[in-house]
Parts: C-alpha cells; structure tokens; sequence
C-alpha cells in the first residue's frame, strides 16, 4: 500500500510500504476513506519537533472496518468508523475517568508496528476501544469533512472549551485562527458562550471563525492586541481564553488578556518549555489548564450535533487532494496557502 512517511524537515514522502495485518487479537485492519495534515505534523516538518527519520506519519482518519482480531466485540467488516488521535482500550482507569490520551495500554499512530493515518490502510491496535461506528447515513460525502473532524481538531477544540469551564456566563478570548481555534469558537458557541473574540490575522480564516460564532476579530498582536482585547471586554479581560497555538508568545498573550479569576485552557501543542506562570498570576487568582484532549472520551457528545447538522466543523478544510499530492499539501499549509487539508483515497 502507499502511505505517508517523514524523513527530516521538508520531507515527506508517500512511499510503498507493507499491508497492515493482524498481529494482536485485538487489532483491526481498517481501509482509509479520509485522512488529513494536523497543524501539529507541521513541528516535524519544520524542524522544530524533530521525528525518527523514516517515521509514518498522520493521526487523523475515517474508514471502512476490513478485518478484526478474535477478540474485537462490536466492530465486523464493513463498518464505517472514526479514529481518535491516540488508539485507547476504552476500559483501563484512565479510559474510564474520560482521559483517554494517559491509556494504559494505548499508544499514538506512527508508533512501532503501527500505521500512520496518512496513508491507504491501518493496523488499529485496541480496535474496540479505539474505533467508534458512526451511524446509518454517516457514508453520506457532505458529512465526511466533519465527521473526519472528530478525529481531531474538533475534539481538541471542544476540549479547550470544555477544559476552561466556558457557558452562557463566560467571555471567550481564542488565540489562533487555525483549524484548532476556529474550532474552538465553535465549540464555545455550542456551549453558549455570547461574546467570543478570535485573535487571527487571515481574513479569510477570520471570516470562517465569525460565521463559527466569534463576535469579535482582533488582528493586532502584542501590546496592541491585549489593549484591544481588555477594550472589548469592558478593561478586564475575558472570562476565559482558548490558547490554541503552542507559542510562547500566545501563551504570553494568553495570561494578560485573562480576566482576574479566569482560566486559561491550552491546547496547542507547546513549543516552549517556561511559561509565565508565577506571582503575578499567582495574585490575580488565575487557572491554567488544558492539555491534550482525550478525543475519544468527545465522540459521542459531539456525533449527534454533526449528524443532525447542528454544527460543520468540517468547513475548516479548505484543500482536498489524493495521496500523492501529501508532500504539496504540507508545503501549502506550512506557506499558509492552505488552512487544512482533506486527503481523498
């Protein structure tokens, strides 16, 4: 089969490589319908986050059930399912309490004998746990976008939202108006929140977040963009903020446009190791959370708002190609000619 293989920064390759198969009792081997490029595959990409050369990469995928091992209840051939961006036995301690990235017998796609999501097929280790069946109808080609959503970005902004308390009461500020942070407005406009200010630069992204609920665009950044964010928010700062970039500078935003009292939720993935995090925080009574967000845990709450229509995440992609334009496709979002790409197999 093809798949997506990295092998230092700016090269990605699509490469022949075995056929997935059965190992465990508890794999499946899953045909891949839908796939994508996550803003986090960029860390490697660019150098910044460097991966194992020769690496399977891509987290993020739908597809038809091909094979189960002796021990997967509940899956059968055919089935169409959706991945979770770690796999998970769904019953371990962890699993249980709603944390399913701290599994312990889960692991990330791309591991040691595991597949990676950019690419035709995929041994699925945990198969029961892991995948979940979407319903009657969910084959349909104008949900596949933001059902392959769940996977991922949709689930990550939803944890931000959630992880940061937001309802009808709280102000929101979103810090990044890539595919997370739109999706993050979204998520905080599904769980009431009025006032939403989206710090972006791109309008066209800025313009897909306002129609995702986002009351507010601020464009400055810096000292400009905190003054602007307090004059919006009455001088205070908002309730909570949606941290959705992974820079120490977003995170720096983050803590002085942050309300007295407020939360600040990060879910991008941080490409620092100090924060601001000490007295001054510390005496305006500020929480920091967030964290990587256990997307399988969010699945079923977030299906049925897809599957009705209520929400269409999947508009945040904006480029679809075939498996042999993946190298272009990072190329493009790393330019930024591309907010995020769908792969088609």
């Amino acid at each position: 089969m093809q798949a997506t293989v990295i092998y230092g920064p700016g090269d990605v390759r699509v490469e022949h490589v075995p056929d997935p198969k059965i190992i465990e009792s508890t794999d499946a081997v899953v045909r891949v319908i839908r796939s994508c490029i996550c803003g986090s595959d960029l860390w490697p990409y660019s150098g910044m986050d460097p991966a194992p050369e020769g690496r399977r990469i891509g987290h993020e995928f739908l597809g038809v059930v091909e094979e189960t091992g002796s021990d997967v209840n509940g899956l059968r051939r055919g089935d169409l399912v959706v991945a979770p961006f770690v796999y998970s036995d769904n019953t371990c301690e962890f699993c249980v309490e709603g944390l399913h990235t701290s599994c312990l017998h889960g692991g990330n796609w791309g591991d040691e004998q595991v597949d990676g999501g950019q690419g035709e097929a995929v041994r699925v280790p945990q198969a029961a746990g892991t995948l979940v069946k979407l319903p009657a109808g969910a084959d349909d080609a104008a949900l596949l976008p933001s059902l392959l959503t769940l996977s991922d970005v949709f689930a990550t902004g939803h944890h931000a939202a959630v992880k940061a308390g937001v309802n009808e009461r709280t102000t929101v500020t979103v810090i990044g108006d890539g595919a997370v942070g739109l999706c993050a407005v979204l998520a905080a406009k599904r769980l009431g929140a009025e006032q939403i200010i989206l710090m972006g630069r791109h309008e066209a992204r800025t313009d897909l977040g306002r129609s995702f609920g986002a009351t507010d665009v601020v464009a400055e950044r810096g000292k400009e963009g905190t003054a602007r964010i307090r004059e919006l928010s009455g001088g205070r700062g908002t309730h909570t903020v949606l941290e959705c970039v992974g820079t120490l500078p977003a995170f720096e935003t983050a803590m002085r446009v942050v309300r007295a009292g407020g939360t600040v939720s990060r879910v991008g993935v941080p490409q620092y190791k100090d924060g601001p995090i000490g007295g001054l925080q510390f005496g305006r009574n500020v929480t920091v959370t967030g964290g990587v967000a256990p997307a399988r845990h969010y699945i079923p709450e977030l299906l049925p708002d897809i599957m009705e229509g209520r929400v269409e995440p999947g508009r945040v992609f904006d480029r679809m190609i075939g498996i042999s334009a993946v190298p272009e496709g990072y190329r493009a979002m790393a330019a930024r000619e591309a907010l995020k790409v769908q792969i088609l197999f």
